[in-house]
């Protein structure tokens, strides 16, 4: 499968914002919140048979946006990478803090980092409809490249590459990537509460005020992640800014 076999890219080092959870180095801190929240009560459960409904992560996002970029590359994808598809269900949404209008039929989009952006959006919400599971790495690749809207034929290339590059391109200039958009507009604004920043996140249906990190952290934390006797963890860099309206 797809999951079994696929070696990331190294990507690019994004700074992190410091854990409220002490850590070990090896963990990813956003792996470890999906634990604490599929196994409430123990870091030790079986992966393999998860015993709730799989997580449902949303990620509203912009495709240029440094701190999207970053949650998505090293934490949203290492754990959608290394938990089952019974344990944790992933949406992306591409949008933002965009801007629609409709000029004689015709959806026109404004994104905050320019036209560049609204093209980057447009390609992934066009690759991710395909087929999540086998281009969800395509995305990766292209957030964690040094060019989201220049590198699609490169990652194609790397991760899927039964997949035509045109037929993107033919998707994203016509009628069906404005329309994948418009619906991307709908569903954020539709938020509740409407999103203040980018990227906001939605588990199960509840925005997550501090993250997945700090979502993660609360109640009573097992040893490993903090609890009494455990080393703490050095402080990490300051994360890069939000994406505010």
């Amino acid at each position: 499968s797809p999951r079994a076999t696929l070696a990331p890219r190294r990507s690019p080092a994004f700074p992190r914002e410091a854990p409220c959870c002490s850590r070990t180095p090896t963990l990813p801190q956003a792996l470890l919140t999906l634990l604490l929240f599929q196994h409430k009560t123990s870091l030790c459960a079986n992966l393999s048979r998860p015993a709730a409904a799989p997580v449902e992560v949303s990620l509203f996002y912009e495709s240029l946006c440094p701190a999207c970029r970053g949650f998505l590359v090293q934490e949203l994808f290492t754990a959608w990478l290394v938990l089952p598809d019974e344990a944790l269900s992933v949406t992306l949404v591409p949008y933002g803090n965009a801007k629609e209008k409709n000029v004689s039929g015709k959806w026109n989009f404004q994104c905050q980092h320019g036209p560049e952006e609204c093209l980057g959006n447009m390609i992934e919400v066009t690759v991710t409809v395909l087929n999540f599971s086998t281009y969800f790495p395509v995305i990766f690749c292209l957030e964690s490249g040094s060019s989201v809207t220049k590198n699609l034929e490169a990652c194609l290339q790397v991760y899927a590459p039964q997949l035509d590059g045109g037929r993107i391109a033919a998707c994203v200039q016509g009628d069906t990537g404005a329309a994948l958009m418009h619906r991307n507009a709908q569903l954020t604004e539709a938020l509740d509460p409407p999103h203040q920043y980018v990227p906001w996140i939605v588990i199960n249906g509840v925005w997550q005020a501090g993250g997945t990190r700090h979502w993660g952290c609360r109640g009573e934390k097992p040893e490993a992640c903090g609890g009494s006797g455990a080393p703490k963890a050095p402080k990490a860099p300051k994360a890069p800014a939000r994406c505010r309206r």
